[in-house]
This record gives C-alpha cells, structure tokens and sequence, in this order.
C-alpha cells in the first residue's frame, strides 16, 4: 500500500509501530492533539477533512476505517472547540 492510499489513522499506525513496537490508538491520538497550538491544530483539521473528502469504496475494511475517521474527527473537532473556549 502506497503512502498516498494509507488514510491518517494508518499513517500513525505505522509510525508508532516503527518507533514504539505498537500501534497509537485513536484516543491516543486525540490526546495528542490537545497538545497541538491553535494553528496546528487547525491545520490538523483542514488535512484531516481533506481526507474525509475523498472517494470511499463499499469494502468492509474501507466502510470500518472511515468510521474510526470521522469518530476520531468527531473528538478531535470537539477538543478544539474546548480548547479555544479556555483560549488555549
């Protein structure tokens, strides 16, 4: 699978395997994010929708990845809406 065809979910898979022999999970990932300064974050968002923006096929493994993606958008959107209400 080509770099390009991996989703962001997958891409950060890969890289905490290689880096910590596990893969990062989805609220992992999340907490991560809250760490992020407000443009990072919002950078974050926009390639994340980008990604959501793309074609999907009907496969179960495709229809389950996009599920974690837009849950793990769902709580990342929701951290940064907090987050810029205690202006952080």
């Amino acid at each position: 699978m080509s770099e390009n065809d991996r989703n962001f979910i997958e891409r950060a898979e890969s890289i905490t395997t290689s880096l910590y022999g596990e893969p990062m999970s989805a609220e992992r990932i999340a907490e991560n994010f809250a760490l992020y300064g407000l443009k990072k974050r919002v950078a974050a968002l926009e390639r994340f929708d980008a990604e959501l923006g793309g074609e999907i096929d009907s496969s179960p493994h495709s229809l389950r990845r996009r599920v974690q993606l837009v849950d793990l958008r769902r709580r990342m959107s929701d951290l940064h809406e907090a987050l810029r209400k205690a202006k952080r």
